[in-house]
């Protein structure tokens, strides 16, 4: 792994599969661009291996790649029996998380990028004790700028069966990125820490303003009630 500094932040370039050693600088808020293998599995692969007790589609994956990409890629024919991927949208990993113990535990994944993040209590409870982390893409608009990093369409399992967003893509990637580290091995999240620093001064931001017009049926101006 080769990491640098830029004027703003740490950047860390990862060669995959990536080794604990290399997992265990990652560093909150840094920057990171992965090169080797990135596969994607979400709830369609994930029903079908640890719902249904199928076979990996790939024997040995972990020596493969340990990266597991919560995406939907834009993906076409080339006409030469292979593909063209011109983009790759990241969707929101906490929808997977009553799979993920399983899922790391079977595949060896020790990376999951996705957006949104993961619940707070996965973070120490399923992907530390692991040795597993949590990257995030960085914001909306950004899946051209990681399609230029995938230079090559390994193999796209169940394809025909689960389509293109459920398939399990296997993609050759070069300075893919950037991703951002959202948690590091000790479980913390960059998510959860900046959410505690928004709470602790929302009151006081609020402070002083009458209380708000509610119209709807439900809506409530108390914080303990709210659904969000």
């Amino acid at each position: 792994m080769v990491d640098s500094t830029d004027d703003e932040m740490k950047v860390f370039r990862l060669n995959v599969p990536a080794s604990r050693e290399d997992i265990a600088k990652l560093e909150l808020g840094a920057a990171v661009y992965l090169t080797g293998v990135v596969y994607t599995a979400r709830e369609g692969v994930y029903k079908k291996v640890l719902d249904q007790g199928l076979p990996l589609p790939v024997e040995n994956l972990a020596e493969i790649s340990n990266v597991n990409f919560h995406c939907s890629p834009a993906a076409a024919e080339d006409g030469k029996g292979g593909y063209n991927v011109g983009a790759v949208t990241a969707t929101a990993s906490f929808r997977f998380s009553k799979w993920l113990p399983q899922w790391i535990e079977r595949s060896g994944a020790r990376i999951i990028i996705g957006k949104g993040g993961m619940p707070a209590e996965d973070y120490k409870k399923v992907l530390a004790p692991r040795g597993a982390v949590y990257l995030t893409t960085v914001g909306y608009g950004t899946g051209a700028l990681l399609g230029r990093g995938i230079k090559h369409v390994r193999a796209a399992h169940w394809l025909d069966e689960l389509g293109i967003a459920q398939a399990m893509w296997m993609f050759e990637v070069e300075n893919f990125g950037p991703f951002i580290v959202e948690s590091d091995l000790e479980g913390n999240s960059l998510f959860a820490l900046h959410g505690e620093q928004i709470n602790a001064g929302i009151e006081q931001l609020y402070a002083g303003l009458k209380p708000p017009a509610l119209h709807r049926y439900g809506e409530t101006a108390d914080r303990k009630n709210e659904v969000m």
